[in-house]
């Protein structure tokens, strides 16, 4: 190995880009590797488990207002610009062997600078559509490394600079991988489990209660709930479980969301790439609501795939239909072959060593240039 063994990882602040991130750095760190994480002020929500040596936040903006606010683009560039400066500056002194991105606007400065020194870059898309920061780094970036095997967005002058390696999972989901799904048939009870993300919980907060309000009681008692629900929404919804007999618990935020998930019977969630990866590694079914107004429709075009391959139902949130969706729910929890064929399914979807995959890349990519 050389005596030179740092990698810089550079990512938007939000879990959506930091676990993928973290994921390859904790693989990295395994085989004896030194990880530096370029990110924004977010990181303090996201990164406490972060397996870098250090961290480093860069200024950072979306280029890209709406019309009705082109009145800030001369800051924004500004501060990209900042960016641009001081991570070209960390990057003289660190000496990396390669860069990594994530996507997310943070992710710019550091690819840009790693870019005007030399350093060999790449970057990682985590959705089934090629975000848009990470469509302008492709074409800076030595190869693009997909989550999905039809990535849609790819830019003519990037194809053949295209690998397919999957969204690395953390070790806390890996632990869990291939925990044997829980039968329905013979159990007494039934675990969902409901999570929305911090853009989609109080969606679901207002929506779940009405669900099973019209579901048979004989139904709604046999279900063992496990839902995160805003700071603001909690209350609210404890009082409306108890009135309707759920056992709920309840939590604005789960450290150990791969377990709940692991004991699930099914999943009700939206669309985000790193859900869709460990419902995949863990292997279960989910009924997926896409987040609605997503940039590029990305969440919807994560469910559609997950669901193509038999492993779940997409759910558009404008057409739900709380009746509905109760006869639904209440469809599944009668016939319990269903799930456990969605849970199989979802198993095929997944992939497990997604991060060993990136992580070769990254390591090849770095000693190739040195």
């Amino acid at each position: 190995m050389s005596s030179n063994n740092l990698i810089v990882v550079a990512a938007g602040g939000t879990g959506g880009h930091l676990f993928p991130a973290q994921a390859l750095s904790e693989v990295l760190v395994s085989r004896g590797y030194r990880v530096h994480l370029m990110t924004d002020e977010r990181v303090r929500d996201y990164g406490k488990s972060f397996p870098a040596e250090k961290i480093h936040i860069i200024p950072a903006a979306s280029p890209s207002p709406t019309l009705s606010k082109l009145h800030l683009l001369p800051g924004r560039l500004l501060r990209l610009y900042s960016g641009y400066r001081k991570a070209k500056t960390l990057l003289k002194e660190l000496s990396p062997i390669a860069v990594v991105g994530f996507g997310g606007y943070p992710s710019f400065p550091p690819v840009f600078a790693a870019k005007s020194l030399g350093i060999p870059t790449a970057v990682h898309e985590q959705n089934a559509v090629l975000g848009r920061a990470n469509t302008v780094l492709a074409g800076k970036a030595d190869f693009v490394a997909t989550s999905f095997r039809d990535t849609i967005g790819i830019p003519a002058h990037s194809v053949n600079k295209v690998a397919f390696t999957g969204n690395p999972v953390r070790a806390i989901a890996l632990a869990r991988a291939r925990t044997p799904y829980p039968s329905v048939v013979n159990s007494a009870n039934i675990s969902l489990v409901v999570f929305g993300g911090s853009q989609g919980a109080n969606f679901f907060s207002d929506f779940m209660p009405r669900v099973f309000d019209a579901m048979p009681p004989e139904l709604r008692l046999r279900i063992k709930l496990v839902q995160q629900c805003r700071a603001e929404d909690i209350e609210t919804s404890r009082n409306n479980y108890k009135i309707a007999g759920v056992s709920a618990e309840l939590e604005t935020f789960f450290a150990d969301m791969p377990s709940r998930l692991a004991g699930a019977h099914l999943v009700v969630c939206r669309a985000g790439a790193s859900s869709i990866a460990e419902l995949g590694v863990i292997g279960r079914p989910a009924a997926l609501v896409p987040l609605p107004h997503a940039i590029d429709n990305d969440q919807l075009r994560n469910a559609q795939s997950f669901a193509s391959a038999g492993a779940g139902w997409v759910f558009p949130q404008n057409e739900l239909n709380a009746e509905e969706f109760a006869k639904f729910l209440s469809g599944l929890m009668e016939d319990g072959q269903v799930l456990k064929r969605a849970a199989a399914a979802a198993l095929n979807h997944g992939i497990p060593d997604a991060a060993a995959r990136l992580a070769d890349l990254t390591i090849n990519l770095g000693h190739a240039h040195k």
